[in-house]
């Protein structure tokens, strides 16, 4: 491969790599009242955060809680 080929291919993989961080900000929060579909957490560093924006909400796993299956 060329030199030229090279610096490109990293250039590319730099941008696309910049461009997919901003989209998955990880923010811890604590969820304090659940009402009818409302939803009320407590945010860790949520500055970057206004209100209408979408959010993907995980759940954590409970520790120490193994669902066992047999047969």
């Amino acid at each position: 491969m060329s030199k030229k080929a090279i610096v490109s291919a990293l250039a590319l993989t730099f941008v696309l790599g910049a461009a997919t961080a901003g989209f998955a900000a990880k923010i811890e929060c604590t969820v304090d009242a659940v009402e009818a579909g409302k939803v009320t957490m407590t945010c860790k560093d949520a500055a970057d955060l206004k209100a209408g924006d979408a959010v993907e909400v995980k759940a954590a796993k409970a520790a120490g809680k193994k669902k066992l299956e047999g047969c």
